[in-house]
């Protein structure tokens, strides 16, 4: 890997954007970047069938998009559109709840999507189990040497997207349109064989009806616990906006395009893959879509999907990298985070030091369990996304007549609704989760010094946030990474 070319970001220009930083992301680009930031395709919801039963899993995937996805997609919409500034979230809880919550939101969004960067490789090498079962499989005859070939491989692919992101934003952006095709068309083909050519499916009136009748106890919260998992991450997008084309105009498109792509791409799979089976077994992380598509339509259907699976999870991780990388980056051009953070390459305008930091890190965290991993990122993105919407009240009574190209529609009611539906949500999940806290002591552990070092990080890097405040030379400005316009250049 060739060192880049680096020079410190510098201050904001005066529409907010740091002056090196490119718009090239399109709105095309934008949208697959969504998609891998919140879906990557149906892989993930396997557990869900076989936990919860064809039906209820089908109503939760109907259900999901209207309490949780679109009120956030909606809240995200209208503070990208009216703050497009490189940092996202940060900025909006900055400007809205002040700095110390505003460090807050940043530290648990860096650890918690760490932790479900380092949940991706684990997935990966579970796809890769399906051609090398004997090697990396669950169950390998040699389980020492299969666990030493999965850390390998976890590295490997971790490397793998460190290259990619560090050659900047429109090469992440370019690889997530690519390979979103891939992933939309692998399961398009499985769906068109199993509904018009094979003979192995069933009338799903028939399977859902039947499922529906038969019991299954505790699956509310259950099956809110595996779903909101594969419906979040929207506001994750917004970090980037300062390497958006036309930002105010693109988010909500690009938006609205990823949601349709994410309900389609999940309902409709389910619904041709319990017309084949229902059997628990199949429907887990164990076996899964290959398992499924190996029953619809032979050996080349399943090694198709498994193939899916792998570059899915390989986008899934590099669309998470490049968001993530920019929160430490815009923390450290406030003075939160050593300047370091804050160096760009001169030629990919890539934040280097970020996100060679973040790989180190993400690498660390593959030795934790996935379940482990999944309620560290559960609690600690539902508070981070309760700040968020808090701020989307507070800016409204703030900044009144700022420009808000997209608005939240339906008035006080609609934005109610818009905040009391994922509330309700969240809600349900912190309670699912906490009902068996005692299987989860390590993450529990590490969620309580997460916290204590956000707090500590605020308290020790304040007088440099005053003092980048201070030698901040921007009229109406509240720090070096304000809001961004959009017509920030590269110089």
């Amino acid at each position: 890997m060739t060192s880049p070319s680096v020079q410190e970001a510098p201050a904001a220009s005066a529409s907010g954007t740091p002056a090196a930083l490119r718009r090239s992301l399109t709105a095309v680009e934008l949208a697959a970047l969504i998609f891998f930031t919140t879906c990557g395709g149906p892989y993930g919801l396997e557990p869900l069938v076989g936990a919860v039963g064809a039906a209820w899993s089908v109503v939760l995937v109907l259900v999901t998009p209207v309490l949780w996805s679109l009120p956030v997609a909606l809240m995200v919409a209208e503070l990208a559109a009216m703050m497009p500034a490189e940092g996202g979230y940060y900025i909006w809880v900055r400007d809205a709840l002040g700095p110390f919550w505003a460090v807050q939101e940043s530290w648990w969004t860096i650890t918690s999507s760490l932790a479900i960067i380092a949940s991706y490789p684990i997935l990966f090498t579970g796809y890769l189990g399906y051609f090398l079962p004997d090697l990396v499989g669950p169950h390998a005859p040699d389980q020492a040497l299969a666990s030493l070939v999965r850390h390998a491989v976890e590295i490997g692919v971790i490397l793998s997207v460190t290259y990619v992101n560090l050659r900047g934003s429109s090469a992440v952006g370019r690889s997530a349109t690519g390979t979103a095709v891939f992933v939309i068309g692998a399961f398009a083909l499985m769906v068109l064989y199993g509904i018009f050519v094979s003979g192995n499916t069933k009338p799903i009136g028939t399977v859902l009806s039947n499922d529906m009748a038969s019991e299954h106890h505790g699956v509310l919260l259950l099956g809110l616990s595996l779903v909101v998992w594969n419906f979040s991450g929207w506001d994750n997008a917004s970090t980037y906006a300062g390497e958006v084309e036309s930002p105010r105009q693109t988010y909500p498109r690009a938006l609205g395009i990823a949601l349709v792509g994410l309900v389609i791409s999940y309902l409709v799979p389910i619904l041709v893959g319990v017309g084949v089976t229902t059997d628990p077994a199949i429907w887990s992380s164990d076996a899964g879509w290959p398992v499924i598509a190996r029953q619809i339509g032979g050996r080349a259907f399943g090694g198709l999907i498994a193939v899916g699976g792998l570059v899915s999870m390989w986008s899934l991780l590099n669309a998470q990298m490049l968001y993530v990388s920019r929160v430490p980056f815009v923390m450290a051009l406030d003075g939160w985070f050593p300047a370091l953070f804050a160096r760009i390459s001169t030629r990919t305008s890539a934040p280097w030091a970020a996100i060679l930091v973040l790989s180190v890190a993400a690498i660390s965290m593959t030795f934790l369990s996935f379940e482990g991993l999944t309620v560290i990122y559960c609690l600690l993105y539902t508070a981070g996304l309760t700040l968020e919407f808090l701020a989307l009240v507070l800016l409204r009574r703030k900044r009144p007549d700022a420009l808000r190209p997209f608005r939240v529609p339906g008035g006080a009611v609609g934005l109610f609704l818009v905040c009391a539906l994922p509330a309700t949500v969240a809600s349900g999940v912190i309670y699912a989760t906490l009902q068996d806290w005692r299987a989860y002591v390590v993450p529990f552990e590490i969620m309580g010094l997460i916290a204590a070092i956000g707090i500590a990080i605020y308290a020790l890097r304040l007088s440099h946030f005053h003092s980048t405040i201070a030698s901040a030379a921007l009229p109406g400005d509240s720090g070096p990474s304000a809001l961004a316009g959009e017509g920030a250049t590269h110089h």
